[in-house]
């Protein structure tokens, strides 16, 4: 099963566009949206999820037309947005079996069973009879995949999930992605570059509501091969080296010096030094040459 965006556009009132005629095709796995903020990432997946309509294009999820048949998607889909508001004295087991009950899973035997591998995915069996409203970040968000997983989704979507996590709790809640998304179409909505690397195996990278570039994390960096440089200047030479080369990304190393990665077809001179490409270069690289100055996104 795949999901086929065509053509999709979406203006706001205030006339931003945050989705300019969009055409994208996804399929089994997990799925990288990356791109930064105000790109339009959040903007798509309220369209995806029949949150929002868009002003023309079509969605095809398998058979399912999205935009005529919203029902049918919001049956199979799974959807965790950036936030979201939990009860705040109920425990986590009692709240999936609530969430379980409107999701029109009556049988108590069955919800049972639901809730019980939900919790066990998401690593939260231990804490189901705490306050889901006094659980960690990391923890929280894990809830959210528990909640959605009761139906069954075929479709899963999160939204910037990884935000303002600490490593550990990070490093857990991709673990529980990682899990779910070999039998799912998940969509992996971020600006976090190192999610993407981690989790992905398609990506798309985003900005101004187009898509910029779409492949494998590994076809992508493989592009870049012989074509990203590095060299060192002191803080005051960024200015002038802006100016002169394509510089698409540089840091402070442990001299206060800068390293800066520059994009080029040949060596940019002698004091650059040839550097093996990352899925941040092919990030910033993207994103450089592109024209389009992100807006602030409607929420």
């Amino acid at each position: 099963m795949k999901l086929v965006i065509e053509n999709l556009t979406k203006t706001y009132k205030n006339g931003v566009k945050a989705i300019d005629n969009l055409n994208l095709e996804i399929g089994t796995g997990m799925f990288g949206l990356l791109g930064p903020n105000g790109a339009g990432k959040s903007s798509l997946m309220r369209t995806i999820a029949t949150l929002q309509s868009p002003d023309s294009g079509s969605i095809m999820f398998g058979d399912i037309n999205v935009l005529e048949d919203k029902m049918s998607l919001r049956k199979v889909l799974g959807y965790l947005p950036q936030e979201f508001g939990v009860y705040p004295k109920m425990s986590a087991n009692d709240l999936l079996h609530y969430f379980a009950s409107l999701k029109g899973i009556t049988d108590k035997k069955e919800r049972n069973s639901l809730v019980d591998k939900a919790l066990e995915v998401t690593n939260l069996s231990e804490v189901r009879n705490k306050h889901v409203a006094g659980y960690s970040g990391g923890m929280k968000q894990r809830f959210g995949i528990a909640q959605l997983l009761l139906n069954d989704p075929k479709l899963i979507i999160v939204d910037e999930p990884t935000a303002g996590l600490d490593p550990a709790e990070r490093h857990r809640f991709l673990n529980v992605l990682r899990e779910i998304g070999t039998n799912h179409i998940v969509i992996f909505s971020t600006h976090i570059v190192d999610d993407v690397k981690e989790l992905c195996t398609d990506m798309a990278i985003l900005n101004g509501g187009r898509i910029l570039a779409q492949d494998t994390p590994k076809q992508m960096t493989a592009a870049l091969s012989d074509k990203i440089w590095m060299t060192t200047v002191e803080r005051e030479a960024i200015e002038q080296m802006q100016n002169t080369y394509n510089v698409i990304s540089s840091n402070y190393n442990e001299d206060n010096m800068l390293n800066v990665r520059v994009y080029a077809d040949v060596s940019p001179g002698a004091a650059f030094e040839k550097m093996k490409p990352s899925l941040e270069d092919v990030y910033f690289t993207t994103l450089s040459n592109d024209k389009f100055v992100a807006q602030p996104e409607i929420a």
